[in-house]
């Protein structure tokens, strides 16, 4: 096989027949963007989807070839940077949500913006003194040598949630071996069955949609009842609400029957006391 002038590599021919048989073979088909993605959260976030989701990396020429042959043509238009394929037979917005949920701690690197802010604790560390002590310096991070080690004299914030990490803010979070960053992979599309959905569309705000349904519970309970509507759930509040109503208009009307007439006696009581209080 030629494209134009070059010799397609047989293993290259073979790579793009594996691939599109692999997409064959799951009913949801997705695009991932690795751009600024470290391999070990790509790898971390592999082994968490063992058994919910294959990912499978290539060069982006074989991924286009792979979707093409697998008719996945649809999909082409989303690969870009440093693609990814995911492949699953799982609801496209349970894969989606869950893959939201895993974040993964990496080391911070220069122009990366937290979601949190970033905070030195107190403490020793197992930093030799020299020009390590230089480097925290350059950040405001208070440190002295204690037992031979530097230490962290105090807690220090050192990045403000939203605002971008400097050089010299990476360099010292690397040298303290911390990873303040909560990366989760960056899924560009799913498709199922021919209908596509981008990555905004398949989030689902779990804790509004619980809200929601509490709301809605709470106003059809409501709805039940105030309109004397039963149901298992409202019946014996409906009867209770039912028989207080009675026994109020039973009061007010002065009727005596069985369980108003304790009510009637009290009432009466209660305003003959008064009376005799005014006349007296």
């Amino acid at each position: 096989m030629r494209k134009g002038r070059e010799e397609v590599r047989p293993e290259k021919i073979k790579a793009v027949e594996d691939l599109a048989k692999l997409i064959n073979s799951y009913s949801v088909v997705g695009v991932l963007n690795l751009y600024k993605t470290p391999a070990s959260v790509l790898q971390t976030t592999k082994t968490i989807l063992r058994g919910k989701a294959v990912i499978k990396v290539t060069k982006k020429s074989i991924t286009l070839r792979a979707l093409e042959k697998a008719g996945k043509e649809n999909l082409k238009e989303f690969v870009k940077d440093y693609p990814a394929i995911i492949l699953t037979n799982d609801d496209p917005f349970k894969i989606y949500n869950f893959l939201q949920r895993k974040k993964v701690a990496a080391s911070a690197k220069p122009g990366d913006i937290p979601e949190k802010d970033i905070e030195i604790k107190a403490g020793p560390t197992d930093l030799m003194p020299g020009p390590a002590i230089s480097t925290l310096s350059k950040v405001k991070i208070p440190a002295k040598v204690e037992g031979g080690k530097i230490a962290i004299i105090r807690d220090k914030v050192v990045c403000k949630a939203g605002e971008e990490i400097s050089l010299d803010l990476a360099s010292a979070l690397q040298l303290l071996k911390l990873k303040p960053m909560e990366i989760r992979l960056n899924v560009v599309v799913l498709e199922e069955k021919g209908t596509v959905y981008k990555g905004e569309q398949l989030f689902i705000d779990e804790e509004k949609v619980f809200n929601d349904f509490q709301n809605a519970i709470h106003n059809a309970f409501n709805l039940s009842i105030n309109s004397g509507y039963p149901t298992k759930e409202t019946i014996n509040f409906i009867i209770t609400k039912a028989f207080l109503n009675a026994k109020q208009l039973g009061l007010e009307a002065g009727i005596i029957e069985p369980g108003v007439i304790e009510d009637l006696l009290a009432k009466a009581k209660t305003q003959a006391e008064a009376l005799k209080e005014k006349v007296g």
